[in-house]
């Protein structure tokens, strides 16, 4: 495994229309890092997910996976190496719940090459880790909206990048999946490497799992770095415009709004 970053941005700036939601970014991720990014709604969590994926351009600076510049690598390839789970997912037609996870496994497959009993071993193990074995040959589109939320995160899972950008997974989850999906991805950055950033609300789900945290303000980036250190009350207070307090239950620390 690199020594190295594999996600780095230097200098990057985010816009949306005339606003800068993010004046100047310089992030890097490396294999075993959970980042919680998290903001107020409209700060540019989103914008700055899908300008690390490459799905948008920064008004400068730059994105660099594994040392090269994302516009440098060959589509295929970057669809091996990072995966975005979008904060809407839409269908347009129904499907079984196994099909659209096994579109996960699409950058794997040759030009021609159609899914095997790898592919789909790989797709059922992603489902059993959201807990929805038993909906593989559901229609999709009979699903509740959590339900929808977790086979997106499983499509994501069975493409098996490196990197894994997920914007909001757990926002329509009930607590049960809350903590079931973000233990998951805990455990495949610090046991397989992986590196994780997503976007959350959840100052306390951020607080337990991440290892570090990325807090945008209105004004644009505030702080990042290691969570123990990141995530404080002036901090979080100044980013969501409302008081926060720090609290100790047991050997947990919560955060609650005054």
């Amino acid at each position: 495994m690199s020594a190295g970053p594999l996600l780095e941005a230097r200098g990057l700036q985010v816009v949306a229309g005339p606003r800068t939601l993010i004046e100047t970014l310089d992030l890097e991720l490396r294999a075993g890092e959970v980042w919680c990014v998290m903001g107020p709604n409209g700060c540019g969590k989103t914008s700055l997910l899908h300008t690390l994926a490459g799905l948008r351009e920064p008004r400068a600076g730059e994105v660099r996976l594994q040392g090269r510049a994302l516009a440098d690598w060959p589509v295929g390839e970057l669809a091996r190496l990072r995966g975005l789970l979008p904060q809407v997912q839409h269908d347009a037609f129904g499907a079984a719940v196994l099909e659209v996870v096994l579109l996960g496994r699409h950058p794997h497959l040759g030009r021609w090459a159609w899914e095997d009993a790898t592919d789909e071993r790989i797709a059922r193990s992603a489902l059993r880790a959201v807990d929805l074995a038993d909906c593989a040959e559901r229609d999709v589109t009979t699903l509740s909206g959590g339900e929808r939320q977790r086979v997106g995160i499983a499509a994501l899972l069975a493409q098996d990048p490196p990197l894994l950008l997920l914007d909001e997974p757990v926002a329509h989850l009930d607590l049960h999946h809350q903590v079931t999906v973000l233990r998951h991805l805990g455990r495949l950055a610090r046991l397989r490497g992986k590196a994780v950033l997503l976007a959350i609300h959840d100052l306390n789900l951020a607080a337990r799992f991440a290892t570090h945290a990325l807090v945008i303000g209105a004004g644009g980036l505030l702080r990042q770095g290691p969570v123990e250190s990141t995530m404080d009350e002036i901090v979080l207070s100044a980013a969501f415009g409302h008081a926060v307090v720090r609290e100790r239950i047991g050997k947990r620390t919560v955060f609650v709004a005054d």
